[in-house]
C-alpha cells in the first residue's frame, strides 16, 4: 500500500477540483491518503511569489479556467462573493477536526464545499459558526496547539520542496496541481520513466539568466 500526502489550502480552486478528481485517478491502486492542510499565503512568501488572484489579468483567466475545468468534470464549483480570503479559520477547523491534525475526507470535503459550493462569503464569521458546528471539532481551532500543528504542516510541505497546491507527495517526490494527476497514477503504477533521466535530471539544467528585482 502507498502513502500518499495530500498538501492543501481551501482557498485553492485547483485544490478542491484535484481533491475530486483524485478518487478516480487512484481508482484500483493500493494507497492510504494523508490530508494535511497548509498555509498557501506562506508557501507563496517562503518562494518570493505571488499568488495567481493577487495578478489581475492572471486572476481573471484563473476563475475562468476553474469554471470550465468543473464543467469538464462534472464538478459543482462557484465562484465565492470574495476572493481570495483568510483561510486561516478554515485550515484551523480542519486541523482541529482530529486530534491527530489530520481531517479526514468526509471533513476536508465538507470544508471545501463551504468554500465552492455556495456562492457565498467563505469567511463569513456566521457561516463560520454553522460550519464549526457541522464539523463538531475535538480541538479548539483557536488553541496554540491547533495553530502549532497548521504550521508543522507547512513546514513539513516547505521541506519536502512543496511550492503550491494541491500537492500530493509519496516516496518524496511532489505531484504538483490536478493535471500532474494522470502522472502520480503511472508513477503509481511502476511506469519506468520516473527512473529515468528525464525524471532525474533536469535539475543538472543551467540557468541562463536571471530577471533583477
Amino acid at each position: 500500500m502507498k502513502e500518499i500526502t495530500f498538501y492543501f489550502d481551501f482557498i485553492s480552486p485547483y485544490a478542491w477540483l484535484g481533491f475530486q478528481a483524485q478518487a478516480q485517478a487512484l481508482q484500483g491502486i493500493s494507497h492510504r491518503v494523508s490530508y494535511k492542510p497548509v498555509v498557501f499565503g506562506a508557501m507563496l512568501k517562503h518562494h518570493g511569489q505571488l499568488g495567481p488572484a493577487e495578478i489581475p489579468a492572471k486572476r481573471d483567466w484563473t476563475y475562468r479556467q476553474v469554471l470550465w475545468l468543473a464543467r469538464q468534470q462534472g464538478v459543482d464549483l462557484r465562484m465565492p462573493a470574495a476572493h481570495p480570503f483568510n483561510s486561516l479559520a478554515l485550515l484551523r477547523l480542519a486541523v482541529a477536526s482530529q486530534a491527530d491534525g489530520l481531517p479526514n475526507r468526509f471533513v476536508t470535503e465538507k470544508i471545501f464545499q463551504h468554500v465552492w459550493c455556495s456562492a457565498q462569503d467563505a469567511a463569513d464569521a456566521e457561516r463560520l459558526a454553522a460550519l464549526a458546528v457541522q464539523i463538531a471539532p475535538v480541538q479548539d481551532p483557536q488553541s496554540v496547539p491547533v495553530k502549532q500543528q497548521l504550521q508543522t504542516w507547512t513546514q513539513e510541505a516547505l521541506a519536502l520542496n512543496v511550492f503550491g497546491v494541491p500537492s500530493w507527495v509519496v516516496d518524496g517526490r511532489v505531484f504538483w496541481g490536478q493535471d500532474a494527476l494522470p502522472m502520480l497514477r503511472a508513477y503509481l503504477l511502476g511506469d519506468d520513466w520516473f527512473n529515468s533521466p528525464d525524471w532525474h535530471g533536469v535539475s543538472n539544467v543551467a540557468v541562463g539568466i536571471r530577471r533583477q528585482g
